[in-house]
């Protein structure tokens, strides 16, 4: 087996392998040569190419999301760094352990018109759990050491002064790696290389100097006051964000609703199921904001205790209503945070979910309560009455997602872009043992591709990514890479511009509002999929698309697209006069 003979990179590479960290993605370039072949030579990780870095990143990301484990990618210095933003801000505020490896040229080499040269140091500063600026050896291309820098030899000698560099390297690879694992936030690792940069050697000459950290989550907390403060309330509002599947016992959740004073609300993204749930939230509050009595509706639907768990919340009309009507308390269950996302919180509790249920349910009791069943009936009415409206609306993006929520299989991994796909799902029911994932840290609509093709890498069951054109189109390059499986689908809505601007407030049919709010567009998706090897279909009515559905997840020999073309100028009307026929 090869190493690079420059000390620093065989650290980063034994500190990874140490930590467990396996998956590697690399861009390719020349300055990161050294960590190129440290772990391309080692089999005990799995590398991938991609070549587009900030593609790189998100399909780093979507592997780190479905393993629940570090997965690092690797570049070179420059510009390319920069490329990982996007996705370390997702993995920032989604909590996805994603380790970014920055070659760097060396200081002196920096702000004096060298070429891929910028300030690699710290640039994630913001968005970032730990920064290690590793020390550039002095024991290697000492000449140009000497040259140009002699003031980095700070000790008597040249071994003297490694050695101190050695120790730093060793301290900050272990503090950012225990970082990323425990505190479960992306790392930033930068590492300044002098040439030659493709030596190698048969045998490492340098041993990490590794420290394993307890990874011990506390699992007790004293619940009985809380669960006397639970017990007395009538009124109890349970709110799941972003969460990870079978991540709780399914006999808490029946616990939570069979509970006549709790209403439990979930979204796509909650992969949480119970009759009892209500997973369209917008579909109870929207007419609740359209009524006459709408300040008595809100305070019957207020909740006196709201508990909180999961990632970040998509209903901006949840958060709008628990910020106006505040609970007397909020209880929000997290082992790392707690965002104070309506103004009232309370009480964090630093525990693992099914820790804190397996703990607290036992000492709940069932309350005598109309909440539920005042708001089960208001549920059993907007069903009905949606079942009514697809009936009568012509084809468009809502009648549409009706379609494919029916026909996704059973176990099939979804993967959803931001904007209108993630709200539109909200919307219906989908099948309980399909799972749901979405960038909902940052909500942007770059990196759904390449997140979902990574994703899919990790997971074992076929991938399913919903998307739209902007989505879609903006994160072409996610495509650009061997690694799509064959069982891979793409389901395209392409409703010619962001259609989630005709929803929003200020909307007019202006030059102006459809150049640079909607951003119309008229491209052949067709083209990409030639270049990439998708299997092409294209529908634009009701009929056809549910008649090629059932083919199209069927065939699992090649990757597809399906796309679903809908009328730009009315969807945006069907979806707005949804909220109101069920009112």
């Amino acid at each position: 087996m090869k190493h690079s003979s420059i000390p620093a990179a065989q650290l980063v590479v034994q500190h990874c392998q140490a930590k467990g960290i396996s998956n590697i993605v690399i861009s390719p370039g020349s300055r990161n040569a050294p960590l190129i072949l440290g772990f391309t030579e080692n089999s005990f990780f799995r590398c991938y190419s991609i070549v587009d870095e900030r593609a790189a990143a998100f399909f780093a990301l979507g592997m780190a999301q479905q393993l629940q484990q570090p997965v690092a990618v690797v570049c070179s210095s420059g510009s390319a760094l920069l490329n990982y933003y996007p996705a370390i801000a997702e993995a920032f505020y989604s909590h996805i352990q994603l380790v970014a490896i920055s070659a760097d040229r060396p200081s002196y080499k920096i702000d004096v018109g060298d070429g891929q040269t910028i300030r690699q140091d710290d640039v994630f500063q913001r968005h970032i759990g730990y920064s290690a600026n590793l020390k550039q050896d002095v024991i290697h291309a000492t000449y140009s050491i000497e040259k140009y820098a002699p003031e980095l030899i700070t000790h008597d000698t040249i071994e003297k002064t490694q050695e101190a560099i050695e120790k730093h390297n060793n301290n900050e690879l272990n503090k950012s790696l225990d970082t990323v694992i425990i505190k479960r936030l992306p790392i930033h690792i930068n590492v300044p290389f002098e040439e030659p940069l493709y030596n190698t050697m048969l045998k490492p000459s340098i041993q990490a100097v590794v420290k394993l950290t307890s990874n011990k989550i506390a699992t007790h907390h004293d619940l009985k006051d809380f669960a006397k403060e639970w017990n007395a309330s009538k009124r109890k509002m349970v709110l799941v964000g972003v969460n990870q599947p079978n991540s709780i016992e399914q006999q808490y959740l029946d616990r939570l609703g069979e509970d006549p004073s709790v209403l439990v609300f979930t979204e796509s993204t909650s992969n949480l199921h119970h009759p009892n749930f209500f997973p369209s939230i917008d579909s109870i509050i929207a007419p609740i904001e359209k009524s006459k009595h709408k300040a008595s509706l809100f305070k019957k639907l207020q909740p006196e205790v709201l508990l909180t768990f999961g990632g970040l919340i998509v209903s901006k009309k949840i958060k709008s209503f628990l910020r106006e009507f505040k609970p007397q308390k909020h209880w929000h269950v997290d082992a790392l945070n707690a965002n104070d996302t309506f103004f009232a919180l309370n009480k964090h509790f630093k525990i693992e979910v099914q820790y804190f249920l397996s703990s607290f349910m036992p000492l709940t009791k069932k309350v005598a309560s109309e909440y539920f069943n005042t708001w089960n009936t208001v549920k059993k009415q907007y069903e009905q009455k949606r079942e009514e409206y697809l009936k009568q609306i012509p084809f468009s993006d809502f009648a549409a997602f009706d379609s494919i929520c029916q026909h996704i299989p059973p176990k099939c991994h979804v993967q959803l872009a931001n904007s209108s796909t993630v709200r539109y799902m909200q919307l219906f029911d989908m099948n309980i043992q399909t799972t749901v994932f979405c960038n909902r840290g940052t909500s942007g609509i770059d990196g759904s591709t390449s997140t979902a093709v990574g994703a899919s890498l990790a997971n074992k069951n076929p991938t399913l990514l919903i998307t739209g054109d902007l989505s879609f189109l903006y994160d072409s390059n996610g495509l650009w890479n061997k690694y799509l499986k064959s069982d891979f689908k793409i389901i395209l809505i392409n409703n010619e511009g962001g259609g989630i601007f005709r929803i929003l407030p200020g909307k007019e049919d202006t030059v102006n509002f459809e150049t640079y709010f909607e951003t119309t567009q008229q491209y052949d998706v067709s083209h990409l999929c030639n270049m990439y090897g998708l299997k092409y279909l294209l529908v634009n009515n009701k009929k056809d698309l549910e008649n090629k559905l059932p083919n199209f997840f069927a065939n699992k020999t090649q990757p597809s697209l399906l796309e679903v073309r809908t009328p730009r100028i009315i969807n945006n009307k069907i979806l707005m006069s949804y909220f109101d026929f069920i009112s």
